[in-house]
């Protein structure tokens, strides 16, 4: 017991300090490393298996729905990047520059890839000619890099990997159903993959995406009561057609613009996994991301038939789920305390009384609860009702806190006494820019968004809570990382 209570509290508590145990999450649970270069991180084996198990899922689901893959290049010429003005000065501050080609100055700068708009548009104006063309759906999984300022593993890095999706369409309401659809997709992968209940909406025009017409997100809160931006879908209308001139003959043989989309879920859902669902215990995996689903730890191993059995149980269950034996040498109070801070959602304890018995000990991570299960042939079936089980829980049990931690303004005292104690904020707002701005000078929260679930509510007669001018979004406020 002095070994595991010695090996749990490498782990800050996360009431005492939430950055500093999240941090201690990333580097103990072995997801993530510091590298050389300040805000680009390494992902270790977990940390990639779990972004390699996201991008199956995902890419198997644009494949279904026609997408392809392809692959731009990283770097981007200036003058390119200039030719969409609100989107450049978007990410102006951000972008890294290359000035140099081995010892000679370039004629040109060259960005390292914030994001690919500019390039997709340069090489669809190649490609679109009539509207036989449409729609161009495409995606590619590469790694942007822009040059924050303040950076946390995997939340926000100078580097990171995402998937970025970007289509060119015939109308503007098949550019908006293409926004639409694909951030339900991320709606599905937050909550059915990685167990986080989502808040999905509008941006405020000054919180979406530079050069957009539209931005749609799914928002989520994490443990501290903060807010996560985890995935969003822009419909870029025709500016960026415009720009670009990418124009198609349409079937009556006039020259028309192309409406294009470009969308993107990143690294950061796996930060954001990490904040809603670990513990001061460390890890804790929803089973539908985890890389090993299940870990066999034998008892008293040196014992005969004990690591054999083991291997067969491993051997029984893989037909249907992933799982790991542990057969280190270490004491099997060591091996609990690492499983547990790995974040297995099921751990396997099976040693010669249980052979005896015929049975074997599983222990969830999510609550720790132990059951004892017959080792027969429902046993595969009986765990993977167990991990749908543990799916359902965690999903549940992050959808009550961030309920509990939303909640309604009716004054502007009250709005910034709900700010501070943590979560989302709903509060009516007319839409005036500098409200906006006075509320994130004032206590740090930003609009998130204007949720679907609030575009139906009927604002007659109500009031923005700081200017008195007709409220047109009942919207959802917080601090954010």
């Amino acid at each position: 017991m002095a070994k595991k209570q010695g090996f749990v509290k490498q782990i800050t508590s996360r009431d005492d300090d939430f950055a500093k145990w999240y941090t201690d999450v990333c580097l103990k649970a072995e997801l993530c490393d510091y590298s050389s270069v300040k805000g680009c991180m390494i992902l270790r084996p977990t940390g990639t298996a779990l972004w390699e198990n996201l991008r199956d899922i995902i890419d198997a689901k644009l494949k279904a729905t026609g997408h392809q893959n392809v692959t731009m290049p990283m770097f981007i010429p200036e003058s390119l990047l200039l030719k969409e003005a609100e989107h450049v000065e978007g990410f102006a501050p951000e972008v890294a520059w290359v000035t140099h080609g081995g010892d000679k100055e370039l004629e040109e700068r060259l960005a390292i890839r914030p994001t690919s708009e500019v390039l997709f548009c340069e090489h669809f104006k190649k490609i679109i000619h009539s509207h036989r063309d449409l729609p161009i759906l495409y995606n590619q999984w590469v790694s942007v890099v822009r040059w924050e300022k303040n950076t946390r593993p995997f939340l926000r890095t100078t580097e990171f990997f995402w998937q970025e999706g970007h289509t060119a369409h015939a109308t503007h309401d098949e550019a908006e159903k293409e926004t639409l659809d694909m951030l339900a997709l991320y709606v599905y992968i937050c909550e059915e993959i990685l167990a986080i209940p989502v808040v999905s909406g509008l941006k405020s025009e000054k919180e979406k995406f530079a050069g957009a017409e539209k931005t749609y997100t799914n928002e989520t809160l994490m443990y501290d009561g903060k807010a996560l931006q985890i995935a969003t879908s822009h419909n870029l209308g025709d500016h960026f057609g415009k720009a670009f001139e990418i124009t198609y003959a349409d079937k009556e043989g006039k020259e028309q613009n192309v409406f294009t989309t470009s969308w993107g879920i990143t690294t950061r859902s796996i930060g954001g996994m990490i904040m809603v669902h670990s513990d001061d215990r460390g890890l804790v995996l929803p089973p539908r991301i985890a890389p090993t689903q299940v870990l066999i730890v034998p008892i008293a191993q040196h014992k005969e038939g004990v690591l054999d059995k083991a291997y067969e149980l491993r051997d029984q269950l893989k037909t249907d789920m992933t799982v790991a034996v542990d057969s280190s040498d270490k004491q099997p109070g060591w091996k609990f305390s690492e499983a547990e801070m790995k974040g297995y959602p099921i751990r396997l304890e099976i040693g010669p009384k249980d052979i005896e018995a015929g049975h074997v000990v599983a222990v969830r991570r999510d609550t720790l609860e132990k059951v004892t299960l017959p080792l027969d042939s429902n046993l595969n079936e009986t765990l993977q009702t167990l991990l749908d089980t543990i799916h359902q829980d965690m999903f549940v049990a992050a959808k009550a806190r961030q309920d509990e931690k939303t909640r309604e303004a009716h004054t502007a005292e009250e709005f910034f006494e709900l700010i501070e104690e943590g979560g989302f904020v709903i509060a009516p707002w007319s839409g005036d820019p500098a409200v906006e701005e006075m509320i994130k000078e004032k206590c740090g929260a930003t609009s998130r968004c204007w949720s679907f679930a609030r575009q139906n509510d009927d604002l007659t007669g109500v009031k923005d809570l700081w200017n008195g001018e007709d409220a047109k979004y009942m919207m959802h406020w917080a601090k954010a990382y």
